[in-house]
């Protein structure tokens, strides 16, 4: 990994980390966020909020875009803790740790550690929710990505089978009270749900899942993005057992994975591991068939957590 400091659009104090085929730019102005990642020489894979770019302080919380980290469940006091003010960055050889100042509000300090895996394989995301409190704390793991305009989010079920040989539930899937199934941008297949971004569209859509295999996916332009991570059987996940949830409006779609509750003691972390991987010369699938022809050969080339 190559590092080097950069002014990007505003924010003074940026740092570019590359490995020659993928690059990613963190800000250590706010945070900790990352707010590009793409393929060298294409596009940010991420939403950009042109109007937010290079501002810093203030009490208003600001998606800004790019990626983040949350604790759930969602609370509109806890949660949105304004990330607006200078993080610490550690560069030491492929990994960069990024670490924000304790939450005054909260009692949570958040850290992300980047670690660029070897032969260009993908990046390595270790979320980290350390809880400074005089008690202990009961969250879990948030990590949000907020795609760029006009992809689909691909979310795999787990594997379908027959009625009456099988008469147990599989999954869960949990449902906001705006989710709208008749919404043009679903598609419900029988082994793949996507959701369209449009920026025509008014209305918020949201769901959450229970995703067995690990990973979901983000197609746009010919390029496709993939997270994985480690689902724990057994563990306890926020929003009704959701270890994925997307949420999509006019402005981007966000590709979100949890990690299972977990009741912090003082002084305690718990991370939550992501890998991503950018993939190029991938269309932009309309339904199972298309998935299982050219996104399923990505993801089983795509990094995992170790």
């Amino acid at each position: 990994m190559k590092a080097e400091k950069i002014n990007f659009h505003g924010w003074e104090n940026c740092y570019r980390l590359t490995d020659g085929r993928l690059e990613m730019i963190v800000t250590t102005d706010v945070g900790p966020r990352v707010v590009y990642f793409g393929l060298v020489g294409t596009w940010n894979e991420m939403c950009e909020y042109p109007e937010m770019q290079g501002k810093t302080g203030g009490d208003e919380w600001r998606i800004y875009g790019g990626h983040r980290l949350w604790h759930a469940p969602e609370d509109p006091v806890r949660t949105y803790y304004p990330d607006n003010f200078p993080i610490q960055i550690m560069i030491e050889g492929d990994t960069a740790t990024l670490s924000q100042p304790v939450e005054k509000t909260t009692g949570i300090e958040k850290q992300i550690a980047i670690t660029f895996l070897p032969e260009s394989k993908g990046v390595q995301l270790t979320h980290r929710l350390t809880n400074h409190n005089l008690w202990a704390v009961t969250l879990a793991p948030w990590a949000l990505t907020v795609m760029a305009t006009g992809g689909r989010v691909i979310l795999p079920l787990p594997p379908r089978g027959s009625h009456p040989q099988d008469l147990l539930p599989a999954n869960t899937m949990t449902f906001w009270p705006y989710t709208d199934m008749s919404d043009a941008r679903w598609t419900w297949g029988r082994k793949y749900v996507m959701l369209r971004q449009d920026p025509q569209a008014v209305l918020p859509q949201k769901i959450g899942a229970m995703i067995l295999d690990g990973w979901v996916g983000y197609a746009r332009k010919g390029h496709l993005f993939v997270k994985t991570f480690r689902y724990q059987p057994g563990a306890v996940y926020p929003d009704w057992g959701c270890s994925v949830e997307t949420f999509t409006n006019a402005e981007m779609l966000e590709v979100e994975t949890v990690g299972p509750v977990t009741t912090l003691a003082p002084g305690k972390m718990v991370e939550h591991i992501e890998c991503w991987s950018l993939f190029d010369g991938v269309p932009v699938p309309e339904t199972d068939a298309d998935i299982d022809q050219y996104v399923l050969p990505k993801v089983a080339e795509a990094a995992r957590p170790a």
